[in-house]
């Protein structure tokens, strides 16, 4: 049995042991913790990586979005449009700030929000638009940008899964919306320590306020004339930052030749017909991901920060897999509209079909860059068994 975790963070660190340990004992040895200029130089990096005038670190991904929501000055009462299918935070931060939080349905091929189903939600007092880059791959900014300006909403782009995915010509998520907000939780394509996150912007007032908010509101320190929050980002996680974010494209490369080679195979085997389809019949039994966005050959369009597929009897799949030896996990098992704690909201648990069938069908399997063919060719050998059992 071939031994094929979801993620090998340890495969990431052995191969940059010796820059990592560097970087953390020149923190060490500065004895700055919190902010301080190894966060200035990582915010600066950041900033020409994503293109974003602005950039500032934050404490984590979930603290990204709630100081760009404390940015806009949301209010109670106020209403956020998100998709109904993403993972907590998106709608958490929002009723944190006892806004009210509007759920719409996805896009079957990309998992992102449907711009289509935009308009018929927006009311007077829609605030923002949140968009979600899920996955890596970029949602279609373009029409949420036209509503957005059309009925003077501010967009927030939630790319906590997607650093170094583009949109159309080029254009890096985070640099498009008035706010961008990225998460560096440990798991994904570029991972701190620990918590970590990050907010761009290019407009000059909201840095501002996103600058004062991050050290509770303060300026000058200790005189406060707004009410912000702890968000800093401290000097460690920046300092490991600075030392992989050299390596990300070379890594999305790797993610993207290891899609590229499953996508392969399970046409191959005869398990699906193309990319992209979202009905299962006999020539699509594994409904694969499909990158939409080309970018006039440019790479990094989709980043398959996951690699998701939907299949027919999903969680036997998934005990299937991990006697194999194979880890998988279910991203994301409940929309925001069946959650417990949203029912006040007063959705129907029927509603929303596209993101109910993604949260029951749907399964991420391994795709980090140090994956090896062998262990590709060993994952998509053993779903392939296992349809076959059971088909």
């Amino acid at each position: 049995m071939m031994n094929v975790p979801l993620l090998d963070l340890k495969a990431q660190y052995n191969s940059l042991k010796n820059e990592l340990n560097e970087a953390l004992i020149r923190t060490a040895e500065s004895q700055i913790f919190i902010l301080g200029p190894e966060v200035e130089a990582m915010e600066k990096e950041m900033s020409e990586y994503i293109g974003s005038k602005y950039s500032f670190g934050v404490s984590s991904g979930t603290d990204a979005l709630l100081i760009a929501l404390m940015a806009i000055n949301i209010e109670p009462g106020d209403e956020v449009i998100i998709p109904t299918y993403s993972f907590f935070a998106t709608a958490g931060v929002v009723s944190r700030l006892n806004a009210k939080p509007v759920f719409c349905d996805i896009d079957p091929v990309t998992f992102n929000i449907d711009p289509n189903k935009l308009k018929e939600l927006i009311t007077p007092k829609t605030k923002a638009i949140i968009p979600v880059h899920l996955y890596g791959q970029s949602a279609d900014m373009d029409p949420i940008m036209a509503i957005a300006e059309e009925n003077g909403i501010i967009v927030i782009e939630d790319g906590a899964q997607a650093i170094g995915s583009q949109y159309k010509n080029g254009i890096n998520v985070g640099s498009i919306g008035h706010i961008g907000c990225f998460s560096f939780f440990p798991s994904k394509n570029l991972g701190c320590f620990g918590d970590g996150g990050l907010v761009t912007t290019n407009d000059d007032n909201l840095a501002e306020r996103l600058k004062i908010l991050r050290v509770h509101g303060g300026k000058p320190k200790y005189y406060h004339k707004v009410i912000g929050g702890n968000f800093r980002l401290d000097a460690i996680q920046a300092a490991v930052l600075r030392v992989k974010l050299p390596y990300l494209n070379s890594w999305t490369k790797k993610r993207q030749s290891n899609a590229e080679l499953y996508t392969k195979l399970f046409i191959e085997k005869g398990l699906a017909e193309t990319e992209g389809i979202t009905t299962y019949d006999r020539n699509n039994k594994v409904l694969l991901p499909k990158p939409v966005y080309s970018n006039h050959g440019l790479e990094r369009y989709h980043i398959y920060n996951q690699y998701v597929i939907r299949v027919e009897h999903r969680d036997w799949l998934r005990d299937y897999l991990k006697d194999a030896g194979i880890g998988t996990e279910i991203y994301y098992p409940v929309p925001f509209h069946r959650q417990e704690c949203f029912q006040y909201l007063g959705y129907s648990h029927d509603e929303f079909p596209e993101s109910n069938q993604c949260a029951e069908h749907s399964t991420a399997i391994p795709i980090y860059p140090e994956l090896t063919e062998e262990q590709i060719i060993y994952v998509v050998e053993k779903i392939d068994e296992f349809l076959k059992k059971n088909s």
